[in-house]
């Protein structure tokens, strides 16, 4: 027998619906001009103003590689051009279309509301970091008492203990979080006049000050970008400001997909 025969029929898969978003006066049955996961074709399945985009893929489980991520993200980037789109988290699959229809009934209300939530409006991001060679000394320099806490620790060359290192970076850790609460305070209230709304997420480095999300109507654009650098410009050169966007509003919209 061929080693690319088989004695037994292949099992097919069943065909599901990947979901990448909902969005609004989307006519049902719509076909986009550019392609999603795995080169499939992108379409709308509505019922009323309320659509899911979808694309046909197998009904299992997605691994989350590079290239998938990206078709996802760049399908949503696309969407939102100029419609209200919630963003569905990347790997959700329904059965079929009836089971998207039946997505789209039971959760019509929660959708609605967050669809006015976000009309009109963009998700911009604001990074701010430490950019300095070492943020340790850069701290030491900055606060009297880790200063302090780490001559007593070394005086005379002696050799520290685990103690001692436990607890010199608990002092670190503790002023380096308390600068980020005064440095959120003072930025939050500098730009909260130019979004709707403002989401601090956590920070994903040592090094990172703020990682901020903010709600922005897209005609206010300009005025939130400028309010940024000016920001900014206070600030000395041991700060570096990166800011994002416009994306889907992931931060401020919560999609679970009651099924009944």
């Amino acid at each position: 027998m061929s080693a690319l025969a088989s004695p037994q029929p292949l099992k097919a898969v069943a065909r599901g619906r990947y979901l990448y978003a909902i969005a609004e006066d989307v006519p049902d049955g719509e076909v986009f001009d550019y392609l999603g996961l795995d080169g499939s074709e992108v379409h709308s399945i509505g019922d009323g103003h309320i659509s899911a985009i979808v694309s046909d893929l197998p009904n299992q489980k997605l691994r989350p590689e590079r290239r998938r991520l990206a078709a996802h993200h760049e399908v949503l980037r696309r969407l939102m051009d100029g419609r209200a789109v919630l963003p569905i988290a990347f790997g959700i699959v329904a059965d079929g279309p009836e089971a998207v229809l039946r997505i789209l009934r039971v959760n019509r209300d929660a959708f609605s509301e967050q669809l006015d939530k976000v009309r009109g409006r963009v998700e911009m991001g604001l990074r701010v970091s430490w950019d300095v060679p070492n943020i340790f000394e850069y701290m030491i320099s900055r606060h009297e008492e880790l200063r302090s806490l780490r001559d007593r620790i070394f005086r005379g060359g002696r050799e520290s203990t685990q103690d001692d290192k436990i607890d010199l970076g608990r002092a670190f850790d503790r002023l380096l979080n308390q600068d980020r609460e005064a440095y959120l305070g003072r930025i939050s209230e500098s730009l909260e006049g130019h979004a709707a709304e403002v989401k601090s997420n956590p920070p994903r480095s040592e090094r990172e000050v703020l990682n901020l999300a903010f709600l922005v109507a897209r005609d206010e654009l300009p005025a939130f970008e400028q309010a940024v650098l000016e920001v900014a410009g206070r600030f000395d050169n041991n700060f570096a400001f990166d800011i994002n966007g416009p994306w889907p509003c992931h931060n401020f919209v919560e999609i679970s997909l009651q099924l009944s």
